[in-house]
């Protein structure tokens, strides 16, 4: 008789793990998936370079839109919870804080960025003239 539809222990087979085929049919093998790094190195190489891949690219209003939403998440949090204040209290003052937000995300980004840029156009130009 079973007990709550358990089964006793069963035995671990010692079989190598097969890996999945990666080729199709005609034989090439489909680039669009890397696998997995083979060294720590390689690793740390891949996410550095989608750090400065990410680094690179000018800000976007979507972008301080987004934070601007979740900063605006958290002050309303904050002044209802923390501060006491009710929600018809605590929603004008937030939209009013979203609406300083959002400019001021993308012009902070946008200031960061340029001088990123600048900054690289140096080393760029100083590695030409050694």
């Amino acid at each position: 008789m079973r007990r709550g539809g358990r089964f006793p222990p069963m035995a671990q087979s010692k079989s190598k793990r097969r890996r999945k085929h990666r080729g199709t049919q005609s034989g090439s093998l489909d680039r669009k998936r890397q696998g997995r790094p083979r060294s720590r190195k390689e690793a740390e190489a891949r996410a550095k370079s989608r750090q400065t891949q990410k680094r690179d690219q000018p800000p976007t209003w979507s972008g301080a839109i987004m934070r601007g939403l979740v900063a605006t998440g958290l002050f309303l949090a904050l002044v209802v919870l923390i501060f006491g204040q009710s929600l018809s209290q605590a929603l004008p003052l937030s939209l009013l804080m979203l609406a300083f937000y959002i400019p001021m995300g993308y012009f902070i980004d946008r200031f960061f960025w340029r001088r990123r840029q600048l900054k690289a156009q140096q080393q760029r130009q100083q590695r030409r003239g050694t």
